[in-house]
């Protein structure tokens, strides 16, 4: 396919720098290639990313990863519970020399930023990072302030840890497109790992960049002219309301689900060098879009039900839609 997509960039060439973004960023992260195909779809997408899992599977270092090869601004700051709004928003500091207050930025203001350990630092704290994940701004004393653009956050969590910790509430993980968890790599994976350490002869992993924040926006203008079918969207609709009448689920996924469920399986198409989307692309990103998106019943939690299990159950029951006639979409 070669149908132009925007002013620069035609379907191809997203695919292709896509690919070498991920190629990229697999130098470095190994065994993580499923988990980084849909954190690049959610940013394609425009949309921001959690990464939870246990210690030590490189969730941070995928997060750098992604952002070096995307050529993106990066800032990591390590969440704790004495952390502050203002330590991620900034705050208006005195300047005696023109006796005013003056604004100062926060590490928020990036084209990626890191959280990591979100769950580490306080509710109150947390909730900073719900305007900028929204809207892309912050309101610091009445005052509101852009932030880049683009603009992504990628945020990781421990899920095993309770002491010192505080749950993320589901507005802050609603306002996440995609939730995502690599698990152990490979026996071979994991040597490769070790060998990779090894060669470097020093622990710090780089990535050379692909692209830039203006290609990177490029793409992600390119995705959004992608026409969608009907039956495609009925079809995001009709998953997300049986996740809100299954019986172990209490709180179902929102609207804002269901919209991201088809932006990402729109993504996913053009990665793979389509301009339609499949009941297979939002199939494959179902699990990863909704499950955090759901609150279980106590009865389906004591007993041991995963919010993944619940999504799985609701992609295997509701029909799809019956064919997709269609090899190339007409872009409107």
């Amino acid at each position: 396919m070669t149908e132009r997509l925007s002013a620069s960039l035609t379907i191809d060439e997203i695919a292709r720098l896509s690919n070498e973004v991920l190629e990229r960023a697999s130098t470095v992260v190994v065994g993580m290639r499923p988990s980084l195909e849909v954190a690049l779809a959610s940013i394609l997408a425009g949309g921001h990313v959690l990464f939870e899992d246990v210690p030590g599977l490189g969730k941070t270092l995928a997060a750098r990863s992604l952002a070096s090869a995307l050529g993106l601004d990066f800032r990591r700051l390590q969440c704790t519970p004495d952390l502050l709004p203002a330590d991620i928003t900034g705050s208006f500091v005195y300047e005696p020399a023109n006796t005013q207050f003056v604004f100062r930025p926060g590490p928020i203001f990036t084209g990626l930023f890191l959280a990591d350990e979100i769950n580490r630092t306080s509710p109150k704290t947390q909730s900073a990072l719900l305007e900028a994940m929204a809207e892309g701004q912050v309101t610091v004393e009445g005052a509101s302030f852009g932030l880049p653009s683009p603009f992504h956050v990628i945020a990781t969590s421990n899920p095993i840890e309770f002491e010192g910790t505080y749950a993320l509430p589901e507005a802050q993980l609603d306002r996440f497109m995609v939730r995502l968890a690599a698990g152990y790599p490979s026996r071979a994976g994991e040597a490769r790992i070790l060998l990779n350490r090894v060669e470097r002869r020093h622990e710090v992993a780089s990535v050379e960049p692909v692209i830039d924040s203006t290609t990177l926006l490029a793409m992600q203008a390119g995705i959004e002219t992608v026409f969608v079918e009907p039956d495609i969207a009925d079809y995001c609709v009709d998953l997300a309301v049986a996740t809100r009448a299954h019986r172990s689920v209490q709180v179902g996924a929102s609207p804002r689900g269901s919209q991201g469920l088809m932006l990402v399986a729109r993504a996913r198409a053009v990665m793979d060098e389509r301009d339609f989307v499949t009941p297979e692309d939002v199939k494959r990103v179902a699990v990863s879009v909704l499950a955090h998106r759901l609150s279980l019943t106590t009865q389906a939690w004591a007993s041991g039900v995963l919010a993944a299990d619940v999504v799985t159950s609701v992609v295997n029951e509701v029909a799809g839609p019956p064919t997709i006639g269609r090899t190339s979409a007409v872009v409107r």
